[in-house]
């Protein structure tokens, strides 16, 4: 016996022009998402924007001293 081709059939997947929601899911819940994703994360998200808002004030802070020194 000896080997005999086989036809395979190929799947094509494409999107159509007029309709194309590729990922509908993406916007589904959106604020659900989020309070999950902070929930879950609060202590990176703190150990993350706690510099940056020291730093920030800490410069607003300075600037405003080294505005009213020259003031005079």
């Amino acid at each position: 016996m000896g080997k005999q081709p086989v036809r395979m059939k190929a799947v094509v997947y494409a999107l159509s022009p007029f309709q194309q929601k590729v990922m509908p899911g993406l916007w589904k819940d959106l604020p659900t998402k989020i309070h999950h994703k902070i929930s879950e994360n609060w202590i990176s998200a703190t150990l993350l924007l706690a510099p940056l808002v020291g730093v920030y004030s800490y410069v607003q802070s300075y600037q405003e001293k080294e505005k009213l020194e020259h003031r005079y």
